[in-house]
């Protein structure tokens, strides 16, 4: 196989998992490295890359440092992340987008037109009877950051689960 089609064909392997918020600093950051971190830990075949954006992110700020903290607790390192905003580009690259409150899903298919059946999800949509959306907790105390993380780490399995099986 030569270097031009196995790098088509490995492009086509490498499937990408988008996490949304609104700013890009507190929950998708954290989502993002929890996912990623979870997904490395399993034995999957798949080539998942995940990373965020958020739908009124300032380009290039940090994480919050409750966020930092929070994911530091859990030995998951996000100083290094900066924000980026929401683009058409990252969602036509993303195989599968998770946000976290329904009104992040209902912002991106009105500023965006999404085609019927694009895949976009609550991060806990997939969770039987549980609260289905994650709060902002920015600005809030490192408790409530750590409620945020522990709900998102209680959805991850969900969230692998569904990749490995649709994508």
């Amino acid at each position: 196989m030569g270097k031009k089609s196995r790098t088509k064909k490995e492009k086509k392997e490498l499937k990408k998992v988008l996490f949304v918020c609104t700013a890009n600093v507190c929950r998708s950051p954290m989502a993002e490295r929890l996912f990623a971190k979870a997904m490395d830990e399993t034995n999957s075949s798949q080539k998942i890359q995940a990373y965020s954006a958020g739908l009124s992110a300032m380009d290039s700020d940090k994480a919050s440092q409750n966020s930092i903290d929070a994911c530091e607790e859990v030995n998951i390192d996000i100083t290094d992340h900066r924000s980026s905003n929401l683009t058409r580009t990252s969602l036509q690259e993303a195989s599968v987008v998770f946000c976290m409150t329904e009104s992040h899903r209902t912002l991106i298919n009105m500023y965006f037109e999404l085609p019927e059946g694009y895949p976009i999800f609550l991060m806990r949509e997939f969770l039987e009877g549980e609260t289905k959306e994650l709060p902002d907790p920015y600005g809030q105390d490192i408790k409530v950051y750590r409620q945020c993380r522990d709900r998102m780490l209680e959805a991850i399995p969900s969230l692998i689960n569904w990749v490995e099986k649709n994508l």
